[in-house]
């Protein structure tokens, strides 16, 4: 079997704002195998390294007055959202922020490191990419969201690879928790493998919108597509599936056990990756926090190693180093 990869979530983004390129390069000397940018579009095309279409959680943006009248509401995937939008402006002017901490509470070391960095490109990270030696796992953010607004993340996915080692290099991973936009990546000549995410609850905003109306309760849940008739037919369709970790755990006889998942995807052909492990008590399960404190550290190690002794292919991981510090398994 081999050993499970680490795959830096939004860079070492557990020590630096995530998404930029202190982070990216962060995660290479810690140790990680790979680096996860999330790609969203401006308004003239250029994919731009942010986890949200919406800008003020992790730039200035709220900050600079000459953009104030760029703030409104939307609803995207189902969800109003007020804010700064990336497709209502140009590269140029997203060009002009400044990346900030997403969580400044838990991590207030990172936030020190507000406004040192600029936002990325896509084309970007992939040179730090090749000078890092990192592969690249790309996650395609609101897909069908883009493409209402002209903006098919697919299509500028494929620009900006086209010509490049990237447009068919095994290095290249792309995901999604929308299948038809893995499927349209493929469809444009790209080389990449493909990752389906599948949230623990909730439906893939392609499938709710495809039975009109963006109603999710005629569509398969993600639960419902993780039976083993739903895996095999995946299992033919894409390379690995990306789960929440909390998918990979069950509570039985109040004690907390590994799921049956990653051996259930595995004998429909498909691995099984897993997001995102980090180590403080708000995001460890119940079992494993220790004290009252979110940003406290809780048992991350028995998390982790439950999650170790999975056989799963690649982690997401905030802080690749202490994935590193693991113990032989």
């Amino acid at each position: 079997m081999h050993p499970t990869r680490v795959i830096a979530h939004r860079g070492a983004s557990g020590w630096a704002p995530e998404h930029t390129e202190t982070a990216v390069r962060l995660a290479a000397a810690l140790g990680a195998d790979a680096v996860e940018p999330d790609l969203v579009a401006t308004r003239d095309g250029v994919l731009v390294v942010r986890h949200d279409n919406e800008l003020s959680e992790t730039t200035d943006i709220s900050d600079r007055t000459e953009l104030a009248d760029r703030r409104r509401t939307q609803t995207i995937d189902g969800i109003e959202l007020t804010g700064w939008f990336v497709e209502d402006l140009t590269w140029a002017e997203v060009a002009t922020l400044r990346a900030r901490e997403r969580l400044p509470a838990l991590r207030p070391l990172s936030a020190r490191r507000d406004g040192r960095d600029g936002i990325l490109r896509f084309a970007d990270l992939l040179d730090i990419a090749d000078h890092t030696g990192l592969d690249v796992v790309a996650e395609l953010k609101h897909a069908a969201h883009h493409a209402a607004v002209g903006l098919p993340l697919d299509a500028l996915l494929a620009d900006a690879v086209a010509g490049t080692h990237w447009a068919s290099s095994e290095r290249l991973t792309v995901e999604s928790f929308e299948e038809s936009a893995l499927h349209a990546v493929r469809e444009r000549g790209v080389g990449a493998r493909l990752v389906y995410l599948m949230d623990d609850e909730g439906t893939a905003a392609d499938l709710a919108a495809a039975r009109g109306d963006g109603d999710e309760t005629s569509a398969p849940t993600y639960a419902e597509q993780r039976t083993d008739a739903a895996l095999a037919a995946l299992g033919r369709r894409v390379d690995a599936i990306s789960v929440a970790k909390s998918v990979l755990f069950a509570r039985g006889s109040g004690t907390l056990e590994a799921s049956d998942l990653v051996e259930r995807a595995r004998a429909a052909g498909l691995g099984t990756m897993t997001w995102t492990l980090r180590p403080e008590n708000r995001f460890l399960e119940p079992e494993h926090r220790l004290g009252a404190h979110e940003a406290a550290w809780g048992a991350w190690t028995t998390e982790w190693l439950m999650l170790a002794s999975l056989g799963l292919e690649a982690v997401f991981v905030d802080h690749p180093d202490l994935w590193r510090r693991l113990p032989e398994r």
